[in-house]
């Protein structure tokens, strides 16, 4: 049973996530990305607000999200959809158990990364977010998700700094994979890139915020986005790269 702490910070998610417009936006920028049937993974599904865009797109999604509290409410909100599996755990690079560190008040910014909480820490948009509390979570691979439930035509990843162990869990190149970019961290979006570009070969865009609007008009090769991380990295908007597979 979720705290109160744990409580508030859900309805703050849940205020965000599913604001009035938001879904709209999302169904927009999404629909030519996914053919109703596609299979999608949602790394890190939070309060599951690309879980309802998908399905909505009729995709068939795979839910992953390792706070207790949050798959407790996914299970109520999405528990019954048959096109909607949702599984208790965290991904990274092999399967087994970790502890989460989280922030009861700000269950967006969860972490399996000591590193990562320590250099987004020294910035100032996290200087009220104390990561004072931990949990036990599972493990899996992409590998094995992909094994259990298949290859997936989309596979989001957003897990607060753990976005590159996620890739190092995938021994082949998916068709579309969307990561995460902080500028404080961003050498976790530079891991990322190499990871991928190790798996196949892979052409970038990337959209700024929740703008869910493509930044650049062309698709960027790995060394011109490694370029645009370094440009990122001097702003202070994170937001999403994706990677399309040629």
């Amino acid at each position: 049973m979720a705290n109160p702490s744990q409580t508030l910070g859900l309805w703050r998610s849940l205020a965000i996530y599913y604001a009035p417009g938001r879904l709209r936006r999302l169904r927009r920028f999404y629909g030519p990305l996914i053919q109703p049937g596609d299979l999608c993974f949602d790394v890190g599904a939070h309060v599951g607000n690309r879980v309802a865009a998908w399905a909505s797109l009729g995709a068939r999604v795979v839910a992953v999200e390792p706070q207790a509290h949050l798959m407790a409410w996914l299970q109520r909100r999405y528990g019954s959809a048959p096109q909607v599996t949702l599984i208790e755990a965290a991904v990274g690079a092999a399967e087994g158990k970790a502890t989460l560190r989280l922030d009861p008040l700000n269950p967006t910014v969860a972490s399996l990364s000591p590193d990562w909480i320590a250099t987004v820490g020294r910035d100032a948009a996290f200087s009220r977010v104390r990561w004072r509390a931990a949990e036990p979570v599972r493990l899996t691979t992409l590998d094995a998700l992909i094994a259990t439930h298949g290859r997936p035509a989309l596979c989001k990843i957003d897990v607060e700094g753990f976005e590159a162990e996620v890739l190092r869990g995938l021994s082949q190149p998916l068709p579309l994979v969307s990561f995460e970019y902080l500028p404080a961290a961003i050498t976790v979006a530079h891991d990322c890139l190499a990871r991928l570009a190790a798996l196949g070969e892979y052409e970038f865009n990337w959209f700024a915020g929740e703008s869910h609007r493509w930044a650049s008009p062309t698709w960027l090769d790995t060394g011109a986005m490694a370029a645009q991380l370094d440009a990122l990295a001097a702003g202070r908007a994170s937001g999403d790269i994706f990677a399309r597979k040629k």
